[in-house]
């Protein structure tokens, strides 16, 4: 029962959130919110039991991402983004709306027709044990991860530094 309740909360707190960061029109609030519905999954993981996800959560998504969301929010110059207020058109409204039942439709579709819920229902009796998972994740073996992992941080290294060349460029000026 106590796992039921702590689920709702946190399904609570993670939907408020998400719901408040793409509707807020201060960035930083924006970015306070999200780091609230991180901390809300690595909840999740942890009332799973699963306490190392739950710390990876917290370390690289809630405390690394979001510090970087920060600092690129802080490095963009306030003249950039005093007086950036849009303006809801009907057309584009429309045009999202329209885009995002499409999209809505194009998974629904997917999960029909490839019999995903069935799937996971068999998957779901099996128990999975940590040292599986970890060796999916650092293995290099076909269907492990370890290269994508590579691949991201590459990618987030090219970012940072693209931030910081960004940044000596306005101080130059």
């Amino acid at each position: 029962m106590a796992n039921l309740v702590m689920f709702c909360i946190l399904a609570v707190v993670i939907l408020g959130s998400a719901i408040m960061c793409v509707m807020t029109k201060r960035i930083m609030r924006a970015a306070t919110y999200l780091l609230f519905v991180l901390f809300g999954i690595a909840g999740m993981f942890f009332l799973l039991d699963y306490t190392y996800l739950g710390a990876a959560q917290i370390a690289v998504y809630a405390g690394g991402i979001t510090v970087l969301y920060v600092f690129a929010i802080q490095l963009v110059s306030k003249r950039t983004l005093q007086g950036m207020v849009e303006r809801l058109k009907g057309n584009r409204v429309v045009g999202g709306a329209l885009i995002s039942i499409i999209g809505l439709a194009t998974v629904v579709a997917v999960i029909l027709k490839n019999q995903f819920i069935n799937e996971a229902a068999k998957l779901a009796d099996k128990e999975i044990s940590m040292d599986v998972i970890g060796n999916a994740l650092v293995g290099s073996e076909k269907y492990q991860y370890v290269l994508p992992f590579e691949f991201i941080s590459v990618f987030l290294l090219a970012c940072i530094i693209g931030g910081i060349m960004i940044a000596r460029k306005e101080d130059q000026k």
